[in-house]
């Protein structure tokens, strides 16, 4: 009994902290949308994320070509968030995303082409050492064709991504 006990003693004083995700240097793939609702196609995409300790940065891009000709939609964008707080499993950031989406118009109407930027929190939770899902909150500032701007309050956005150490 003692010897498991010294061995275990010495074990623990041996290891170090465990860390989960967010990690200083970390690179993590997944897919990330904003916050910004525009029907039928969702901004975000495919998404590579730079998580730099104290913040994280990153970009996504979307692709979506349809049955027929000329209906090719696609948008891509970038997201930092500072982080205010931080635990072993998770963080809470201040920052935001830029996105731009270029849609096809139906009927042969011309391409609209929008621009969005979603200020506001998120929140990351890894679910392990290497993967983490995420949600926002904030405003979604928009315009389609330099026409008009809407502003909106929404509820979330999200993603999830895998991080290589």
């Amino acid at each position: 009994m003692l010897k498991t006990t010294l061995v275990a003693a010495a074990l623990l004083t041996a290891s170090g902290v465990a860390h989960a995700g967010g990690q200083e240097g970390s690179i993590g793939v997944g897919a990330e949308f904003m916050i910004t609702p525009i029907t039928p196609f969702a901004l975000g995409g495919a998404s590579l994320t730079y998580d730099a300790g104290a913040f994280h940065v990153g970009g996504f891009l979307g692709f979506e070509d349809g049955d027929g000709p000329d209906n090719t939609d696609f948008t891509i964008g970038g997201r930092f968030y500072y982080h205010v707080h931080s635990t072993a499993m998770s963080d809470f950031g201040i920052g935001g995303s830029l996105g731009i989406v270029s849609l096809d118009a139906p009927m042969g109407a011309d391409r609209q082409t929008g621009l969005f930027i979603d200020p506001g929190a998120q929140i990351r939770l890894f679910l392990a050492a290497n993967v983490a899902i995420s949600a926002q909150v904030g405003v979604s500032i928009g315009t389609m064709d330099a026409s008009g701007v809407a502003i909106t309050g929404q509820t979330i956005g999200g993603g999830i991504h895998y991080y290589f150490f």
